[in-house]
């Protein structure tokens, strides 16, 4: 249960003062549905701004606050440009205050001739004229702007206005409730850190690292310590021992040798299964790397040890992709290897479930469904979870807790993670990593071309598809915009369609399920030569034969997305191509991202540059994942912060007793506060 102390912090965001439908929607939007998430919306930046007595004080570009006595008002004649109000400072220097479109109508209230106003923005110069366009403020003399010399700046949703937001947050900062401090009293004095309520405060305010930094801290120190609590509860239960006598390994008949990374992974897993406490493993491999091998191996050894194993997979596309692979290399040793996903209906169904309930089906791959409650396994005994990162540790916990006695669990993951943020994202698992290619892996011809070449580039994939071959053609991922993804999309398979005709099929996020599976059916049977997709193909989409990728508006995605991409080719032995296609305007960041793609197809290099690209952005594109972002702590932060917190954490629960005592009660509160009580639920009667 949550502690009742947080409970002014839950509360739904039309508690506030002017919240009622019509801005609930735009706040909902950018995720502000509660107090908590309010106070938790940092500025993305600060105004600084300089009282001047005059404008001959103030430089051109210069955010100011001076007083102004407006002159005279010039409307634009034909109603389309802009209104002008020239107004006198002390001085009698002019200076225009400039607005366009329908805030004209506000400016003949705001600045009537002859009365002086207080005026904040930035000064600028239109030709001979200095001039301040749409002022930030304008205040009758003895009003309240001294108080805008600094003013945060907040991200905003169409819909909301830096006032309003400015105001929610004033409230929502007025209800902070009196909460323990958690941080450890000497880190506290160490660091000069601000108490937490302070902290928030402070940074709503004003430019304060410190209280940035202690936000954060707790934030980091919340993501540890719980999943810290998973490791400790997984070590606590009891598992079973899992010892293969290689019976069914050694029928395997792998078209290829295994990498010396694939080796020690085995061995890595074989020894984690041995063990009465559960393995809690995660298996990080680059794209072609042979992760599905590896998984098969350690699915076998579950199954020669009397077990069943599941694979469970974020998309039905990828779960199909994983049941054909793994049915195909399975078949020499005679194991049942079924599919289970939530479009699975009647006797087929019931089938299925029947055979996991006797044991009869010893493997089943599958979406969510595998872990419904009316899937029940004889002996479920390892979980194999692939692109964990799109999974929540609660939806972890799930299948989990399907066996009699808690499975084994590997998770996979085939997005590179820098070694810096491992500990981040899975603090809770200990890591094998895959960093070998498979013999064979050409590598994959990359190449940057300009948007306005796209005729040739079509022109290309004609020949292309003429020689027999295949392609993909990626359109960009418009953010918060799904249908815009599907209009790109689509509106470039007609163009290309009328072009190849029934060789192109589609596949985007919002086609009906058996829509999606027919198009890839025929592309992967070799009847579809050409597949228009939006990133749904991201991950696990496995066609060898096709040897071109044309990735559409390539300075829109991020390296790690352009590197699994640029993965679905080049996995046969036949030469590929991965094309950029660029836009006519590139910033610095975008320019030296796609330089970084021709130069290196290392998916661990790619994502410590994505790092240093990125900054303060998003954790390497999983944003939209199942695990909760950071939503206070940068990468920077991250990676300076975040082997204290986690020492810190390590400290409370071997030292200080974990959740118990007055410290473990104050680290309960800040669970619940970051909402990782996934890691409180891991407590027996937590």
């Amino acid at each position: 249960m949550r502690p009742e102390v947080l409970n002014p912090l839950f509360v739904e965001s039309e508690a506030l003062d002017g919240v009622g439908p019509k801005l609930k929607k735009p706040l909902d939007k950018i995720g502000l549905a509660r107090v908590r998430d309010i106070i938790f919306h940092l500025p993305e930046r600060f105004v600084t701004r300089r009282t001047v007595g005059n404008l001959d004080e103030a430089g051109e570009g210069e955010q100011i606050v001076i007083a102004l006595t407006p002159t005279e008002h010039r409307p634009n004649r034909n109603g389309r440009g802009p209104y002008r109000v020239l107004a006198q400072d002390a001085l009698g220097n002019v200076c225009a205050l400039t607005y366009f479109g329908r805030a004209s109508y506000t400016a003949k209230k705001l600045l009537p001739v002859g009365e002086k106003r207080w005026v904040a923005g930035r000064l600028d110069r239109y030709g001979d004229m200095l001039q301040i366009v749409h002022p930030d403020h304008v205040a009758e003399e003895g009003g309240d702007m001294i108080t805008r010399l600094c003013e945060p700046v907040y991200g905003l949703s169409e819909g909301l206005t830096q006032p309003k937001v400015a105001s929610l947050v004033e409230q929502s900062l007025a209800r902070l409730p009196d909460l323990p401090e958690w941080i450890e009293p000497t880190l506290l004095a160490k660091a000069g850190w601000p108490v937490w309520a302070a902290a928030l405060k402070a940074a709503h305010h004003g430019e304060d690292a410190a209280a940035r930094d202690r936000l954060a801290y707790d934030e980091l120190l919340a993501n540890s310590l719980a999943l810290m609590l998973v490791r400790a509860d997984n070590r606590a239960r009891k598992g079973q021992p899992l010892v293969g006598d290689g019976s069914l390994r050694g029928k395997l008949q792998l078209p290829f040798p295994l990498t010396g990374a694939q080796n020690r992974s085995i061995s890595e897993i074989e020894g984690d299964l041995r063990q009465e406490a559960p393995m809690l493993r995660l298996l990080q491999g680059d794209v072609g790397a042979g992760k599905t091998v590896v998984a098969l191996e350690a699915m076998l050894i579950a199954v020669e040890a009397g077990g069943q194993a599941a694979m469970l997979a974020p998309t039905e596309i990828l779960a199909r992709q994983h049941y054909e692979t793994l049915r195909t290399l399975a078949a020499p040793t005679g194991v049942q290897v079924a599919l289970l996903t939530g479009r699975d209906k009647g006797r087929a169904r019931e089938s299925i479930l029947m055979g996991l309930m006797d044991g009869s089906i010893q493997i089943v791959v599958g979406t969510h469904a595998i872990f419904q409650d009316t899937v029940n396994y004889r002996n479920l005994a390892l979980a194999v979870i692939d692109e964990q990162h799109r999974f929540g540790v609660a939806q972890r916990l799930m299948l989990a807790n399907k066996g009699k006695r808690t499975p084994h669990t590997l998770a996979m993951t085939a997005t590179p993670i820098p070694r810096t943020l491992t500990l981040a994202q899975y603090g809770e698992m200990d890591v094998s990593r895959l960093d070998e290619m498979p013999p064979g892996r050409q590598a994959i011809d990359t190449r940057v071309v300009a948007q306005e070449r796209i005729a040739d580039v079509v022109e290309a994939v004609g020949r292309h598809i003429a020689a027999g071959q295949q392609a993909y053609w990626v359109c960009p991922m418009v953010r918060d915009n799904e249908m815009d993804d599907n209009a790109a999309a689509e509106a470039r398979f007609a163009a290309l369609r009328e072009r190849f005709g029934d060789q192109v099929v589609l596949v985007h996020g919002q086609l009906k399920p058996e829509l999606k599976d027919a198009a890839m059916e025929r592309f992967a049977s070799g009847a579809a030569k050409l597949l228009v997709a939006t990133t749904v193909i991201e991950v696990g989409v496995d066609v060898p034969a096709s040897t071109l990728m044309v990735i559409e508006q390539a300075e829109r995605f991020g390296l790690a997305q352009l590197h699994q991409l640029r993965g679905r080719v080049g996995r046969g032995s036949d030469k590929s191509t991965c094309l950029l296609l660029r836009g006519s305007s590139l910033s610095e960041t975008a320019r030296e991202r796609l330089a970084l793609m021709r130069e290196t197809q290392d998916g661990f290099i790619l994502a410590e540059e994505d790092l240093r690209l990125r900054g303060g952005g998003e954790l390497l594109g999983t944003r939209q994942s199942g695990d909760a972002p950071f939503q206070l702590a940068t990468l920077e932060q991250i990676t300076r912060l975040l082997p204290q917190a986690h020492d810190d954490a390590r400290l409370l629960m071997e030292r200080d007793g974990g959740l118990t005592g007055p410290r473990g009660d104050a680290a309960r509160i800040l669970l619940y506060l970051f909402e990782r009580d996934w890691g409180v639920q891991m407590l027996r009667g937590g």
